[in-house]
């Protein structure tokens, strides 16, 4: 399995998140996305032993996550090694990393084309309650499936499972809309609770803006796919 892991202006915690996910069994690949740091992000990955790939400037999580996956495919091209199964991870897990065994483990065991981890909502981002719930509602209205946290990142997956939800949604509404393609696409869809503690976005103007910014794209990918359905 490889970890896909987009990372922006983590170079305190870059490190400790790809230490961490090396660490699980079944990760054999860590691939650090620097999204346009203006740190050292790079790095740090580097140094922690990660295959790093760099965008110039930000582009956004999911180019982050695309660019990911082709070096992956580069990556196994070069060395002939067979496909493998695909685990995102936000960068800033940091040690609770190692908590993702549990989310591997339906993919692996062929049960299960995604897995969505299920965090405590005391980990979860403070004040993104109205976000998430336009996510759920959506997603069940077009699907008919409920998922609790459909705006997590942390994910497992198939490559045919990722390549249904390609072209990507762009900015925040790319795990929302991934769940939309994969579940109209037939795939087995499970949320599985996991242990992670990440930097939650508080109350402040720059929290109230990024889940301004995270309402409108999320909107906007949900939008554009119920004018497909």
């Amino acid at each position: 399995m490889a970890a896909i892991v987009p990372a922006k202006d983590e170079a305190d915690r870059v490190a400790a998140t790809v230490t961490a996910l090396l660490a699980l069994d079944d990760v054999d690949l860590v691939i650090v996305v620097d999204d346009g740091s203006t740190d050292a992000t790079a790095a740090v990955a580097a140094d922690a032993e990660a295959l790093v790939v760099r965008h110039p400037a930000n582009r956004g999580k999911a180019a982050a996550l695309e660019t990911g996956v082709a070096r992956l495919l580069e990556e196994e091209t070069r060395t002939g090694s067979d496909p493998h199964v695909l685990l995102f991870a936000d960068a800033d897990l940091g040690a609770s990393a190692t908590n993702l065994e549990p989310l591997l483990l339906p993919v692996l065991a062929g049960s299960a084309d995604l897995a969505v981890a299920n965090i405590p909502r005391s980990a979860s981002s403070l004040g993104a309650g109205r976000v998430v719930r336009l996510a759920r509602g959506q997603i069940e209205a077009m699907t008919g499936r409920r998922i609790e946290q459909p705006l997590n990142g942390m994910r497992a997956m198939t490559r045919e499972t990722f390549a249904d939800a390609t072209p990507l949604a762009s900015g925040w509404g790319v795990e929302a809309a991934m769940l939309v393609d994969v579940l109209r696409a037939g795939r087995r869809v499970v949320e599985v609770p996991v242990g992670l503690t990440h930097r939650r976005t508080g109350t402040d103007l720059a929290g109230r803006l990024h889940r301004a910014k995270q309402l409108r794209d999320v909107s906007t990918a949900l939008l554009a796919r119920r004018f497909l359905s």
